[in-house]
């Protein structure tokens, strides 16, 4: 139940609403009562006609407008009340949707290394539906059936004690099969969210990578893959559903065997002139009413366990360690002239072992570097390490002298523009993907366009600026979504550009358009450039040559290409490839 009580708390903010809510339900609860009671005196009249003709017609037809004008007022009331639960109901969508969109934004980096994004959807829309469906339960039914309970078994209790006995004791058997119903299905329930959330998971993945799973023929594996686990969900759920029909009939033949017994007490007390035909009727509608409260409980206990099982996960990610605020203020304003700097940088991800090792080295203002090495040996760290997407495990990181340990995420982040080896675009216009993160008006985009050697094909798209660039920018191609980064990196107008394999995927076309763009780009700014073809450095003032995360070679890259080393041996790889490329075409 420790969800539950998290549930409750976690939707106080919307404690008002509930309070008022239950309120109309419970007059709406008292208005249900009335009408037996009336109806009892409506036979009483009719009864007293019938056998002595003493029955009064004006209190005959003032109990039937009486009950008439119940009935009105308990549908404007349910009217009332359903509108203010679909306010609750949109209200609580947007707490719970908040609440955890705030806690994915500031989880740390390597949370989303290990997760699939489709998951974490997967597992916030589950936690949304079952907290909404235990929060309208709690409100439709607990307080109203609670006192709805007592009420009744108290009324009985003054027409007939043993009806009132029989009456109370449904309560406490059915609640028990209930109970250990609902416990069973709940614990089942965990195993399945778990087959639940690799077929969603996997279903978002391979959405994403559509263009690969058909290259590679794999849509029958993908296909199997995803209908495994859903069969997994569908045995387990058969599982569950066999033992609440099994707790169901032993509630429901509980059930009848007391009503039996009521019924004998009833209708024989009837029989021997102890009840009045009008006591009978009320006797035998209050005891109607009390199989609602029953099968409250039954759908209550399930909504509970559900709601236990179904938040877990929500919970459980409301409980990670944040290690960003990105609510909080900080300086906006752009570091002059910066350096950066590593005093001795170690650094290692969870569950791996040493990714950088001692690493030392120091960036100039407006110097270019260059992170060269194999495959693995470290580049993409220290750049994910200089973005503050991860602390270093061991020494220390300067901007302009300053240690990355005092400035917050937001300000090293603010004075960095980046340009990514993927496409990095939102499926939006190309107005907003060029201006993301910045404020700023057309003539800036469309300078920032210009100076990317983007406009000329952005002026003659359908649409403009407006145009629709897909999931992805797949309505573009690789040269242009390229360009399009770019812009939005000039835009930006950081003191420190990352470019990271920025031209790799590109022809070479497109890469001399590119190269074009990136020096307009790098103008007066602190450089660093991942890069594994030499071609894409060569205007670098530096190189700093990573292996085994470690700072082997670091220095002028004309100087480097002269002296033995591991960036000599990248760079002949290179010019002996290009030879017998131009030796096959005997051009060399």
């Amino acid at each position: 139940m420790k969800n539950i009580v998290r549930i409750i708390v976690i939707s106080k903010p919307l404690h008002r609403i509930l309070t008022g809510l239950a309120l109309l339900i419970l007059i709406g609860v008292g208005l249900d009562l009335a009408v037996p009671l009336i109806s009892k005196l409506i036979v009483d009249e009719i009864v007293a006609k019938v056998s002595g003709g003493s029955g009064d017609n004006f209190k005959l037809f003032f109990f039937i407008g009486a009950i008439f004008v119940l009935s009105i007022l308990r549908v404007a009331l349910t009217a009332i009340s359903e509108r203010i639960g679909d306010h609750f109901a949109g209200r609580l969508r947007q707490l719970l949707t908040e609440k955890f969109y705030d806690k994915v934004l500031s989880l740390p980096q390597s949370y989303f290394d290990s997760e699939l994004s489709g998951k974490i959807v997967n597992q916030l829309n589950r936690s949304i539906t079952t907290v909404q469906g235990f929060l309208n339960a709690a409100t439709n039914f607990i307080v109203p059936m609670f006192l709805q309970s007592i009420f009744i078994v108290f009324v009985l209790a003054k027409f007939s004690l043993p009806v009132a006995l029989f009456t109370f004791a449904l309560f406490p058997v059915y609640m028990a099969i209930s109970y250990y119903s609902a416990k069973k299905w709940g614990e089942s329930e965990v195993e399945k969210n778990k087959f639940d959330d690799l077929a969603r998971g996997r279903i978002n993945e391979v959405i994403g990578n559509i263009k690969i799973i058909r290259g590679f023929n794999t849509q029958r594996h993908e296909f199997n893959l995803v209908s495994k686990a859903l069969s997994e969900v569908n045995r387990i759920y058969a599982g569950q559903s066999r033992t609440f029909h099994i707790y169901d009939f032993l509630r429901n033949f509980s059930l009848n065997f007391i009503l039996l017994g009521v019924n004998i007490v009833v209708f024989y007390n009837t029989f021997q002139g102890v009840f009045t035909i009008g006591e009978m009727v009320l006797i035998i509608q209050l005891i109607t009413q009390a199989r609602i409260p029953l099968f409250a409980m039954s759908f209550i206990l399930t909504q509970i366990q559900m709601a236990e099982a179904g938040s877990k996960e929500y919970f459980e990610i409301l409980a990670l360690k944040s290690t960003e605020d990105f609510g909080s203020e900080y300086q906006r304003q752009k570091v002059k002239k910066p350096t950066i700097e590593f005093k001795n940088v170690s650094f290692r991800y969870e569950k791996s072992d040493l990714v950088l090792d001692d690493v030392s080295f120091k960036i100039g203002s407006r110097e270019k570097v260059a992170l060269v090495g194999p495959s693995g040996a470290g580049k993409t760290t220290i750049v994910n390490l200089i973005l503050k997407f991860y602390e270093p495990t061991g020494g220390e990181i300067y901007l302009k002298d300053k240690p990355y340990s005092q400035l917050s995420h937001h300000f090293v982040r603010n004075n960095i523009a980046l340009v990514f080896q993927e496409n990095e675009l939102f499926s939006a216009t190309i107005r907003e993907n060029v201006a993301y993160g910045a404020r700023s008006t057309e003539r800036e985009i469309i300078k920032a366009l210009e100076l990317a050697n983007a406009w000329e094909f952005v002026k003659n798209l359908s649409k403009g600026l407006d145009s629709e660039v897909g999931e992805r920018g797949v309505r573009l191609s690789g040269g242009q979504k390229q360009r399009i980064q770019i812009a939005r990196a000039i835009l930006r107008n950081a003191p420190i550009l990352i470019l990271d394999e920025a031209t790799s995927n590109l022809d070479a076309k497109s890469e001399k358009e590119v190269q074009d763009a990136l020096e307009n780009l790098m103008k007066d700014k602190l450089v660093i450039v991942i890069a594994h073809r030499f071609s894409t450095i060569q205007s670098v003032d530096k190189v700093a040559v990573i292996d085994k995360g470690k700072i082997v070679e670091f220095g002028n890259p004309r100087e480097l290409a002269h002296k033995p080393g591991i960036y000599q041996d990248l760079l002949n790889f290179q010019i002996e490839g290009n030879k017998k490329l131009l030796e096959g075409f005997e051009l060399y």
